[in-house]
């Protein structure tokens, strides 16, 4: 069986090789930019291929998605639509998310970018950020296992937690709401708002200036989902108004973010790189030679993109 991969370029095809050679020795790993027959490739482990390129391979039978979404991979007009495609999601991805959504919930608590800032200016200011987090209300929107996950172990530190999701997904033991019907009330109950929605048509640009407004005045924000969920310059007026109190943004609907963007300056705002969960290549390949193996045993397989729902 042969597998060809394209995430981290060309000098990281020996170290998924070694990686891959540990846990599923009899896979043939090939990079994306080696010469290879097309029709020879059986599986694919991808991360924003090339357009085009994924549709020549005659036999391919399942593309894997070298991260949670598939976005990138749907942005090719050419995918090959008869192949299904797995979504990267290990114990080890909702473990890295669940912690990035604890830290910066924390962070937000405690004003931690209002330090940051003051030290690069070598600038003593003491402020009273004496709040908790049980005093803090936490809303996740999305509630797979990334969000079920970030909303548990919140919940477990203190933090007041409730969901939301398009359907009618349920937390154990917290509270949840669903549809459009109840956005306004769970956005009402939020202090914290974290987005971890999939990328979809009828997600695109939700993080905008009227969901921000039902929020309660000095609220924060953290999207890890996608920068398709954010309209940056209604997030960028909601902080400027004081809507919004902080943000943490690690995902952008240009990635790496521009250096003339405004949004790395603004005082209200901590960027990260788009690194909340991000599995190494050794838990990646185990998790692929695990899919390979299921597939090829005609098991289901799970996380499988599901064109009706949208991820």
């Amino acid at each position: 069986m042969r597998l060809i991969i394209n995430s981290g370029g060309a000098r990281a095809t020996d170290d998924w090789r070694s990686n891959f050679q540990a846990c599923a020795p009899e896979l043939e790993v090939v990079g994306w930019h080696e010469d290879v027959d097309p029709a020879s490739v059986d599986y694919a482990l991808v991360w924003e291929p090339d357009p085009g390129r994924l549709a020549t391979f005659p036999n391919l039978k399942l593309i894997i998605s070298a991260g949670a979404g598939v976005d990138h991979i749907l942005a090719d007009p050419q995918w090959p639509r008869h192949v299904p495609i797995a979504r990267m999601i290990t114990a080890r991805t909702q473990t890295e998310m669940a912690e990035f959504v604890l830290t910066s919930a924390l962070m937000l608590t405690r004003e931690i970018k209002r330090a940051v800032d003051n030290q690069a200016r070598r600038h003593w200011e003491f402020f009273d950020s004496a709040r908790i987090a049980a005093e803090l209300r936490v809303g996740i929107m999305g509630l797979g296992h990334l969000g079920a996950a970030s909303a548990q172990l919140l919940a477990r530190v203190g933090f007041q937690v409730s969901g939301w999701s398009r359907g009618n997904s349920r937390l154990e033991g917290l509270p949840t709401y669903a549809g459009q019907a109840q956005f306004g009330e769970f956005l009402a109950a939020t202090d914290i708002l974290v987005c971890l929605l999939p990328a979809t048509d009828s997600t695109r640009g939700i993080l905008n200036a009227a969901t921000l407004s039902q929020l309660p005045r000095g609220a924060c924000l953290i999207n890890a989902g996608r920068g398709s969920h954010m309209v940056e310059q209604d997030v960028v007026a909601a902080l400027d108004g004081g809507q919004l109190s902080q943000a943490v943004l690690d995902v952008f609907e240009e990635e790496p973010l521009p250096p003339e963007s405004a949004l790395w300056s603004h005082p209200g705002i901590l960027v990260t790189p788009h690194c909340a969960a991000i599995p190494d290549r050794r838990e990646r390949a185990r998790h692929t030679a695990f899919l390979i193996a299921a597939y090829e045993r005609g098991e289901a397989l799970p996380n499988l993109y599901d064109t009706q729902r949208g991820y």
